[in-house]
C-alpha cells in the first residue's frame, strides 16, 4: 500500500506519499480501506516530533478516517466487510489502509458521504467525551468554547447548542465569528480585541453567578490564569490542548474561591477498554450523538478538502488558521 511516510522530523516538506507495509488485523480489529482521513493538530505536532505514537500504535500520521470495511480479525461480529464506517485511530490514518479495533469504529451517519465523515470521530470523541461524560453538560449552562472556529469548536458549539446550553466563543476573525454565530454561539469574542474574562463575566450562568459553567480550553499555559478567572462558581475547566504553551502558575486561592475544578485530559491516550476508554466513549457517541448528526442538529463543518499527495499543503492550511472548521484528506473514491 501506500502511506504518508516521514523523512525525518521538521516542516510539511518532511512528509511523503510512497509505500509502506500493508496493515493485517489481528484479534478484535478490522482492515479498512481509507477514503478520506481528517487533519488535526496532533498530526501536526508528530509531524515536528513532538508527539510520538504509543507504542502499541502505527507510526504513520492520521487519528481518524473512513472508509469501507475490507478484511475482519479473529472474533469481530458486529462488522461486515462490505460496511461504510468511520473510526478512531491511534495512528495510520494517512494511508491507503488501517487497522482499528472494531469498537473504535463507527457507521457512516445517514445523508453522509463518507468525504464528510472522516473529520468525524476526533472532533466528535473530543467533545463528547469531555462536555458530556466529563463536565456533565446540561441545558442552560454558560460554555466558552476557545477555537470556536476550529474543528473542535465548530463541533462543540452545535454539541453544546443542541443539549440547550449558551455558547460563547473565541475567534481571531469576524468572518470565524460570524460562522460561529450561524452554528449557534451568541456571544461572540475576539481574541486580538476583546477581554474574553471581562465579556465572558458580563454572561450570568444558570444559577452560579456571572461566567461560564464550563470552558473547553485548546490554548492551556497562556491562558490558565484568566480561564479560571472568567469560571462561575462550581465551574469546570477542561483542558485539551497546549497551543500555548505547557507550563504556567496557578493560583490556587482563585480556584478555591470559585469552588472550581481543572481537568486536564488527552484522548490518543486513552485505553481501548475500561472506564474512561475510547470503546465507552464510541459507544455514547453510536448511542446519543448519530442520531443528532442523522437529522442534522449537528452537521461536520469542512473547511477544506485536498488530495493525499498534498498533506503538506493541508498542514500549512490547518496551521495558518485560515481555515474554518476541518481539513480532510481524500485517499481514494469509495
Amino acid at each position: 500500500m501506500r502511506a504518508i511516510n516521514l523523512n525525518g522530523f521538521g516542516g510539511p516538506e518532511v512528509m511523503q506519499w510512497s509505500a509502506a507495509a500493508d496493515p493485517t488485523p489481528g484479534h478484535g480489529e478490522v482492515l479498512i480501506e481509507v477514503a478520506a482521513a481528517g487533519v488535526n493538530r496532533a498530526d501536526l505536532m508528530q509531524r515536528q516530533g513532538h508527539y510520538p505514537p504509543p507504542a502499541d500504535a502505527s507510526g504513520i500520521i492520521g487519528l481518524e478516517c473512513s472508509g469501507v470495511v475490507a478484511e475482519l480479525g479473529d472474533g469481530v461480529h458486529e462488522w461486515q466487510v462490505g460496511d461504510r464506517v468511520c473510526a478512531l485511530l491511534a495512528g495510520g490514518g494517512y494511508a491507503e489502509r488501517v487497522v482499528v479495533p472494531a469498537t473504535q469504529v463507527l457507521p457512516i451517519p445517514d445523508g453522509l458521504d463518507l468525504g464528510a465523515a472522516a473529520g468525524l470521530p476526533e472532533v466528535a470523541a473530543t467533545v463528547w467525551s469531555n462536555l458530556v461524560m466529563t463536565a456533565g453538560l446540561h441545558a442552560n449552562q454558560l460554555v466558552l468554547i476557545h477555537g470556536g472556529g476550529s474543528g473542535i469548536g465548530t463541533h462543540a458549539i452545535q454539541v453544546a447548542k443542541a443539549l440547550g446550553a449558551r455558547v460563547a466563543v473565541t475567534a481571531g476573525s469576524a468572518e470565524k465569528l460570524t460562522r460561529c454565530a450561524e452554528l449557534g454561539a451568541s456571544v461572540l469574542i475576539n481574541y486580538r480585541e476583546d477581554d474574553f474574562v471581562a465579556m465572558v463575566r458580563a454572561e450570568q450562568s444558570a444559577a452560579d453567578g456571572p461566567g461560564a459553567d464550563i470552558i473547553l480550553d485548546n490554548m492551556g499555559a497562556s491562558y490558565l490564569a484568566r480561564n479560571v478567572d472568567a469560571l462561575a462558581a462550581h465551574g469546570q475547566l477542561i483542558v485539551i490542548g497546549m497551543q500555548g504553551g505547557i507550563s504556567a502558575e496557578l493560583n490556587v486561592a482563585a480556584l478555591l474561591r470559585k469552588w472550581g475544578t481543572i481537568h486536564a485530559t488527552n484522548l490518543r491516550a486513552r485505553p481501548a477498554t475500561g472506564v474512561g476508554g475510547k470503546a465507552a466513549i464510541i459507544t455514547e457517541l453510536t448511542q446519543q450523538l448519530w442520531p443528532l448528526i442523522a437529522d442534522g442538529t449537528v452537521a461536520p463543518v469542512i473547511g477544506a478538502e485536498l488530495p493525499i499527495d498534498q498533506a503538506a499543503e493541508a498542514h500549512r492550511l490547518l496551521d495558518s488558521g485560515e481555515v474554518c472548521g476541518k481539513v480532510i484528506l481524500r485517499v481514494r473514491e469509495l
